[in-house]
């Protein structure tokens, strides 16, 4: 097995190497300059070999830190609970929740395609090395952070120990029911398509984290204590029965051919009949609209629901939180008062939010998949005149789309300082709603903005453009590194609104130079 898993790692290695050399292809001053032998180069894979090894360490310990760090750390101050016990209770269920979704061994992706299929690799051999390596880098990846962030929670360092040991113990049980199902009822999971089933168990599971300690109800350290050896108990159960499952090879046949037709396609395929299931193609949409200003109101129409009818369930979404957290500073004072100082402090941390739920990416994904995809393909799709009408009307869409949610948050942040206390400079009621509008419309325009200078997809909706990748990741640790910020409200407002006007204004003019020469189809 462990020759198997020598193989596999190194396939899998190759892979990224060659990945990494693409990407650095891809941008658009160095891939002038590289030559295709690059592939070639010892050097260079000497250096993507490095890069990809700083990956596989980054993959073991970056994600758990971030994890533990904010999804279970960072809110332990906002419920009356005990630290650790509170600690533990949303630990408990979120482990539950990734145990559902985060299932590795049911995760369809091209190496295990290549090894098993492409290769003629053992595929119970190949499964399980790389399966029990995964569930090791759980084990060492959650434990110095369990350790760390447990103690400040003082919770014992045995059970500091014990988390990463049940958080793998739930992924391993879930692991043998899924191949158990399999065994006995023909059932195969795709982790990339989870059904409601699962979606609802996550739910509740997220439910029952975040909300019971509101209510003063948490988990013990007992209690965790006990869950976690039955668990454990439970897991060494589980992996004789993975061990001894010797159907790996039918089963990733389904997995990975049958019922996805190709590995490759997996994504593209998931992302094409969510986006397709959600066109409106009846007869009585119309516009009055001529020109592209026609064309691209029809979109609008027939996309709704990818679009408009999304923007508006963010914004009940919005609006039900607002009346909560309203509801909530009536009622407790403490609560009161750190909201209050939340907003005339913490304004930087709306950056982030206004990021995840701007709907700018989504909107411009639907605009290639259902529009440009095949619209690129003609000449007089691709004129200045042509990129350039359709440009601006879809500045135009994708703002508004956008700018109801905003409003929404704007005006219901503006109330919620209001209600707590207020503020002895009356500007920063609209300064806040301002920043918010800014925000919103930077996001919206930057999406499109990046799309029409780095348009990153081929004809087959794959992503073929690190420079477009680069520039996203850029954005979202940007906009996290905000998390991090505190400044006045009334400073950090203005400064918001002043860059978003200039960027905004800056950045259309570039599209408006480079984007009939950079909007077309990638090879």
């Amino acid at each position: 097995m462990l020759k198997t898993f020598i193989q596999s790692f190194k396939l899998r290695n190759t892979y990224k190497v060659n990945t990494i050399i693409y990407s650095i292809k891809q941008i658009p001053i160095i891939k002038k300059i590289l030559p295709d032998s690059l592939y070639k180069s010892k050097a260079l894979k000497i250096i993507g070999n490095i890069i990809s090894i700083l990956m596989e360490i980054a993959s073991i310990f970056l994600g758990k830190l971030l994890y533990i760090a904010l999804m279970i750390f960072a809110v332990l101050s906002l419920y009356k609970t005990n630290t650790q016990d509170t600690f533990l209770h949303i630990i408990t269920f979120l482990t539950i929740a990734g145990a559902l979704l985060n299932t590795y061994m049911f995760n369809p992706t091209k190496d295990k395609y290549y090894a098993m299929f492409i290769m003629r690799m053992d595929a119970k051999k190949y499964a399980l090395s790389n399966y029990w390596y995964a569930i090791a880098k759980i084990i060492i990846g959650f434990m110095p952070f369990t350790i760390i962030f447990g103690l400040l929670a003082n919770i014992n360092l045995a059970i500091c120990i014990l988390i990463p040991f049940y958080v793998a113990s739930a992924k391993v049980i879930f692991g043998a029911y899924c191949l158990r199902d399999y065994e006995k009822k023909s059932i195969v999971i795709n982790e990339n398509k989870p059904v409601k089933f699962i979606w609802g168990i996550v739910g509740l599971s997220l439910l029952l984290a975040y909300g019971l300690p509101y209510f003063n109800i948490v988990i013990t350290p007992l209690i965790f204590v006990i869950i976690s050896v039955i668990a454990i108990i439970a897991g060494i159960f589980s992996i004789r029965y993975i061990n001894k499952f010797n159907k790996y090879r039918e089963m990733y046949k389904e997995i990975l051919t049958t019922s996805n037709m190709n590995v490759q396609e997996i994504a593209k395929q998931v992302n094409k009949e969510t986006v397709l299931g959600q066109i409106e193609l009846t007869d009585n949409i119309s516009s009055n609209k001529k020109g592209y200003a026609y064309f691209n109101d029809l979109f609008v129409k027939r996309h709704s629901k990818i679009l408009s009818k999304s923007a508006k369930k963010l914004s009940y979404i919005l609006l039900f939180i607002i009346i909560g957290v309203i509801f909530i500073t009536q009622t407790n004072e403490e609560f009161k008062s750190k909201t209050n100082e939340l907003l005339l402090t913490y304004l930087p941390y709306f950056v982030f939010i206004m990021y995840l739920i701007n709907r700018g990416q989504v909107v411009t994904q639907a605009m290639f998949m259902n529009c440009d995809h095949s619209m690129l393909t003609y000449s007089f799709y691709r004129s200045p005149k042509a990129i350039l009408s359709l440009f601006k009307e879809r500045i135009k869409s994708v703002v508004l789309i956008n700018l109801v949610p905003a409003i929404i948050l704007g005006l219901g942040l503006s109330v919620i300082l209001y209600l707590t206390g207020g503020t002895d400079n009356t500007y920063n009621y609209l300064i806040i709603f301002s920043s918010i509008i800014a925000m919103s419309v930077f996001f919206s325009i930057h999406h499109l903005v990046i799309y029409y200078l780095l348009q990153p997809y081929n004809v087959e909706s794959e992503t073929k453009s690190s420079t477009y990748t680069i520039v996203n990741v850029i954005t979202y640790f940007a906009c996290y590194y905000c998390l991090r910020v505190q400044m006045p409200t009334t400073y950090f407002g203005i400064a918001t609104i002043i860059f978003a006007v200039c960027y905004c204004i800056i950045s259309l003019i570039i599209a408006y130079k480079l984007a009939p020469k950079t909007f077309k189809l990638r090879v």
